[in-house]
């Protein structure tokens, strides 16, 4: 039995995490280009580099086990990604302190969403050849690393604010 057998909804949920994965790499785009602190902008941007890679990673795996990536989904979530940019965050024409810790936060829970789809892949890989269980190990063990830089990129800039 593989992956794409198992039932109806693999693909369903594969298109929304690439959905997700797809604004998750213009979040990352955003907060490496206007973040107010330079070294967490720096970081972030290399952090960007690799969460591209991932999503070209699912892009291959989705390929593999016969799923079109592009979604209704897809379209919804890089528009909720546009959107969020307009919130209003009591600062009108500069963005504020806590749009900076906010969008460290919400790199941090796309960074746990993706070690998820990591996970509930390596499970299937054990009943599916096209998926590659040493492949998803090393994305799995990469997102965590991911998740602990942003940690100290999120726990740095507090300090870094609250001490101000």
């Amino acid at each position: 039995m593989s992956a794409s057998d198992e039932s109806d909804w693999l693909p369903f949920y594969l298109r929304d995490h690439f959905a997700g994965a797809t604004a998750g790499v213009q979040l990352f785009d955003r907060v490496a280009n206007g973040h107010s602190d330079e070294t967490v902008r720096e970081e972030v941007a290399q952090l960007r580099v690799e969460v591209g890679e991932d999503r070209s990673a699912l892009g291959s795996m989705m390929t593999a086990l016969r799923i079109r990536q592009l979604s209704l989904t897809m379209l919804v979530g890089m528009l909720g990604e546009y959107a969020g940019r307009l919130k209003p965050n009591g600062a009108l024409l500069q963005r504020s302190s806590g749009s900076d810790v906010f969008e460290l936060e919400a790199l941090s829970s796309a960074v746990q969403a993706k070690s998820r789809v990591w996970e509930t892949l390596l499970v299937l890989a054990e009943h599916d050849s096209r998926l590659d269980p040493e492949r998803l190990q090393q994305l799995l063990d990469r997102a965590e690393d991911q998740r602990q830089r942003l940690g100290d990129l999120h726990a740095r800039f507090l300090q870094q604010l609250i001490g101000r």
